[in-house]
């Protein structure tokens, strides 16, 4: 005899989880699964999933027709996920486990064939809502899973297992979270590899200690991408905070988890061909972008102005808001993203404008016209610009020393301590980007502002790079020399 069987489910919005309740009721009528509850196709799929592993695993099919009903009826529930759950509710409904199973746990993962349980992304995700609900999770055993507070995950390997309950279940494998990447990791790129590119590395470790967003502007094999690969190497572990919004949203994603685990910064490099939704985020179900898996990390964008147009203008609002919007029919999806963005130009379509040794071949309209695809508002969002030459065949074949990641890193580092111990010292309200000036400062720069005839933002931007590199030098006030080399790495009204 059958009774209703009520189990803890839940889908996935944003990177958030809903709860979600899974029923199951015996009804007239042929024997099968009868779905309500605005399910997709592939929650319908699973009636011949889960029939096909109950048999597999030694039990009962049933033989009447059984109503699923997946709660909320209001909104659409799609994905394998819910295939766990549904099994378990109907091993609940006949009776065939203890019914303490389905008030115990939250269970997600999708069921094979053979009764095994296959991982769904988003562990990350559920894990955090069955916290918040006083639950378990139990999920697949092969699930990437890092330690959630608060949280008691358990791995289920084959639905045959919930013969005996929960009791026998081990706790789901967690990657250890670990102290972070310090300065360089065996396997990681090392700036101690760009040769001849000094001034490249002083406006990184710019970049990084301030989080500035930046663009590098030379031609063809000049290092402009290897130097944008090396930037990790020299920012600071995730913090713990960090590290949870950075997992949640790979989570959420399907992506690997094992860097961002062990506190290593994202770095993201889309190809130029991205498509709005691939940066932004979306699809069916919604997912987040390249914009998104940059959280807390770097976005690097090679040749820039050969992203379409429409593509990098919507990075704008995002960029100050620090956080993705999407709307569709059946709700608002957000998706934080606060990264750094690195980008990397040509000065022209054929790549040799000013480029010593090489002519270029683009009319002055053909170069106006690429330079200006970056688009102003979005430059307004680039704290430092540097050129990179090309670096000369000597220093490349005889090689040289130079900064190398672990000499930068501590600069960084050192420079962020820095700015917290003179922020708590403060008082006062401050200049443009937070700066305060020492003697002659300010009318160095009032001069050079006339003169350059630099606008409200300009002013802004550069005061703020100002401000860090007075932290790099520990400077308790903006001086002149630190004025002088941030004008050095003002953005440029073109490339």
């Amino acid at each position: 005899m059958a009774a209703i069987a009520c189990v803890h489910a839940a889908l996935l919005r944003g990177v958030e989880a809903v709860p979600v309740t899974v029923e199951v009721s015996p009804g007239g009528g042929m024997p099968g699964f009868s779905f309500t509850g605005s399910v997709e196709g592939a929650v319908s799929e699973s009636a011949a999933r889960v029939r096909c592993a109950l048999g597999h695993c030694g039990y009962e099919i049933p033989r009447a027709r059984l109503n699923i009903n997946l709660v909320p009826g209001d909104v659409r529930k799609s994905g394998t996920g819910f295939d766990l759950p549904i099994a378990v509710a109907v091993l609940v409904a006949t009776r065939q486990i203890p019914p303490r199973v389905a008030d115990e746990a939250l269970f997600v993962g999708e069921v094979g064939l053979e009764g095994q349980v296959i991982p769904t992304r988003g562990t990350t995700a559920y894990a955090l809502l069955a916290a918040d609900m006083g639950v378990k999770l139990v999920a697949s055993a092969d699930a990437a899973y890092a330690p959630t507070p608060g949280a008691e995950a358990l791995g289920l390997a084959c639905i045959s297992q919930l013969k005996a309950g929960l009791e026998g279940l081990r706790p789901l494998n967690a990657y250890e979270a670990g102290p972070g990447a310090g300065p360089r990791r065996p396997d990681q790129l090392d700036f101690a590899d760009v040769r001849d590119q000094e001034i490249a590395k002083r406006a990184m470790v710019i970049a990084a200690a301030g989080r500035h967003g930046m663009l590098m502007v030379g031609p063809p094999g000049s290092g402009k991408s290897m130097l944008a690969k090396r930037l990790p190497s020299i920012l600071p572990p995730l913090t713990d905070e960090e590290r949870a919004e950075a997992l949640l949203i790979h989570s959420v994603a399907g992506q690997p988890i094992d860097d961002i685990a062990a506190g290593i910064r994202p770095f993201r490099s889309p190809h130029h061909s991205i498509s709005l939704g691939g940066l932004v985020g979306g699809g069916r179900p919604v997912l987040p972008g390249e914009l998104s898996l940059a959280d807390k990390g770097v976005l690097f964008l090679d040749e820039l102005p050969e992203f379409a147009t429409n593509v990098l203008q919507s990075m704008r609002q995002p960029m100050e808001d620090k956080e993705v919007r999407i709307v569709r029919v059946d709700g608002v999806f957000s998706f934080p993203c606060d990264f750094q963005l690195v980008a990397a130009a040509n000065p022209c379509p054929c790549g040799h404008l000013g480029d010593p040794g090489y002519t270029c071949t683009c009319s002055p309209g053909r170069v106006l016209a690429y330079q200006n695809k970056i688009g102003g508002p979005l430059m307004d969002r680039i704290d430092v610009v540097c050129d990179v030459a090309r670096p000369s065949e000597r220093s490349v074949i005889r090689g040289g020393e130079g900064m190398g990641s672990a000499e930068m890193f501590e600069l960084v580092v050192n420079a962020r301590e820095f700015r917290g111990w003179r922020e708590a010292l403060e008082e006062g309200p401050a200049g443009p980007g937070g700066a305060r000036f020492g003697p002659g400062a300010m009318e160095l720069f009032e001069g050079y502002a006339g003169r350059l005839r630099l606008g409200g933002r300009a002013i802004v931007r550069i005061a703020r790079v100002a401000r860090t590199i007075a932290d790099l030098a520990e400077h308790p006030l903006v001086e002149q020399d630190d004025i002088v080399e941030a004008l050095g790495f003002r953005s440029r009204a073109r490339l």
